[in-house]
């Protein structure tokens, strides 16, 4: 095996970690996981279509002695016993994470996915990021001279970090002549330079997982920590994983996935958009029984999205794990108190539906809704860091209930459309200029947005969608006309060049997302390839 680094710009301290010893271990972790990960990926594809053409999903009757057995995840260290508030967002720029650090929240899910748009100098900067903020040392100063510093007179927060999926590529890093796994670039050069000062902090290198469609791909997860503890001299066990449970087939492997990460693992969340994105992807060709209502109509209150979190709640107390609740994605006006007036009252109903339910902990993606979200929980836990101790004996979830989705109440409208297609262009153009943290319309928006906005447009039209409000059927000639009409709506909100440059590229990438027969599974896959061309 041999590891090369294939871009040689200069990025400014890009040689802090990518160092001979870190670039060997990433190596290793090549070596001995990127086989597995590849044939997991193969097995995605073959147990989709087989999920399509049943239209249906089941509980694994081979791992039914998993979910009746009795045993429990490894105890939570002292620093993640209390979640009630995750701030979530990008480890770049330096900015953002220290207002992250700083924020007032328990822990901070400082994200190199979702969030991210994953150029190369983005990914050493967010590694150099969160080891200055593990050293003490991160700052940042304006031009304007403005500067921000950790604060000292209140606790940080806890980081948590979020690697890529293990779908996405690292071209900028070549293994044996083949693209890195962006999962395992990510984690390894964090592990590598970080795990053993966080643990000397009285923290640790903990981590959020996401994209899983499998236990088996857990397994890979934790056999990759049990290897990297060994090989770095690093206690086993001490490595805390938390998992999104954001795809369809992951909801019905909840406990296994906790499983076999049982001695690595620290929790389960909840992720919307990427679980609604999942059921469309999955499901694409069953026809209309699995077609969405409007994205903005579909609530955590709808039938199919209460068996989905109290499922969730259940399995993660079950097993002595942390069920995180899902994101507040609000921004607040610095102009409309009214907005802010009503916003705010809805985080608090959500954030109280959650606290409620079980959980013991939500996200909040802005630090003004911290407060918010803390005074909810504060409400139901009191002075107990967490609530895994309730039970909930009163739920039993089905495969048909999971599986519900005409429950949702609401409709298919061309409002629903066009806001789709503007999301869609918005956020890609700002993720193919750097930036994968965009707001828009007072929320902050990461890919899981674009990717449930473009493909909610793919499958109405693939099913001849009638749209309450305009009466007229989903077509290729229909979308197309309105994509055109949504991105000249956004010209005038940006600059000229920056139009040309990014948002003509991001409706053309669009219009060949959602105008194709062919599904593509992930938007942020070509759009890397216009990121790195």
């Amino acid at each position: 095996m041999s590891i090369e680094i294939t871009d040689r710009h200069p990025i400014d301290r890009a040689e802090e970690i990518l160092t001979d010893e870190a670039l060997a271990f990433v190596e290793a972790l090549h070596t001995r996981f990127a086989t597995r990960r590849d044939e997991l990926l193969d097995a995605r594809v073959e147990k989709r279509e087989q999920a399509a053409a049943t239209r249906s999903l089941d509980f694994l009757p081979e791992t039914a002695d998993i979910r009746s057995g009795d045993w429990q995840v490894a105890p939570a260290p002292l620093a993640l016993q209390d979640r009630r508030v995750e701030m979530t967002g990008p480890a770049t720029p330096a900015k953002m994470a220290i207002n992250a650090l700083n924020s007032g929240a328990k822990v901070w899910l400082a994200d190199l996915e979702d969030a991210s748009c994953p150029t190369w100098p983005n990914v050493i900067d967010a590694l150099l990021n969160l080891r200055d903020a593990a050293n003490g040392t991160l700052a940042f100063e304006q031009a304007d001279g403005k500067s921000y510093a950790l604060r000292t007179d209140a606790p940080l927060a806890v980081v948590v970090m979020r690697p890529r999926g293990w779908h996405f590529p690292e071209v900028h890093v070549r293994v044996d002549g083949r693209d890195g796994v962006g999962g395992l670039v990510d984690f390894g050069l964090h592990f590598f330079h970080l795990a053993q000062t966080l643990i000397d902090n009285g923290q640790g290198p903990y981590y959020y997982l996401p994209k899983m469609e499998s236990h088996l791909e857990a397994r890979l997860w934790n056999d990759v920590f049990t290897f990297a503890e060994a090989e770095l001299g690093i206690p086993h066990g001490t490595v805390r994983a938390t998992v999104l449970i954001e795809t369809i087939p992951a909801a019905f492997e909840m406990e296994e996935i906790l499983y076999e990460l049982r001695e690595h693992a620290s929790g389960l969340n909840a992720g919307r958009w990427d679980y609604l994105f999942s059921v469309i992807k999955y499901f694409r060709d069953a026809g209309d029984d699995f077609v969405l209502v409007d994205r903005g109509d579909i609530t955590m209150t709808a039938p199919f999205m209460r068996a989905y979190t109290e499922l969730l709640v259940k399995t993660c107390h079950k097993r002595g794990a942390f069920a995180m609740g899902g994101m507040a994605a609000f921004i607040p006006s610095r102009k409309d108190a009214e907005v802010n007036k009503v916003a705010f009252a809805k985080v608090k109903a959500d954030k109280t539906r959650e606290a409620g339910d079980g959980f013991d902990g939500s996200w909040v993606a802005h630090p003004d809704l911290v407060p918010v979200c803390q005074e909810v929980f504060d409400e139901v836990l009191g002075s107990a860091p967490n609530q895994i101790d309730r039970q909930r004996p009163d739920v039993e979830v089905t495969p048909a209930d999971l599986l519900a989705i005409t429950s949702a109440e609401g409709s298919n409208t061309e409002s629903g459309l066009r806001s789709n297609l503007e999301v869609a262009v918005a956020y890609t153009a700002s993720w193919i200029a750097g930036s994968g943290a965009v707001g828009i319309h007072n929320l902050m928006e990461d890919a899981a947005t674009a990717e449930i906005s473009r493909s909610q447009v793919w499958q109405q039209i693939k099913n001849g969608v009638e749209l309450a409000d305009s009466g007229e059927t989903v077509t290729r000639e229909l979308v197309s006309r309105i994509l055109d009409e949504e991105t000249e709506g956004l010209r005038s909100q940006v600059d000229a060049q920056l139009f040309e440059k990014y948002y003509l590229p991001a409706k053309q990438l669009i219009a060949d997302l959602v105008l194709t027969d062919d599904f593509t599974d992930f938007l942020t896959l070509p759009a890397y390839e216009l990121v790195v061309k």
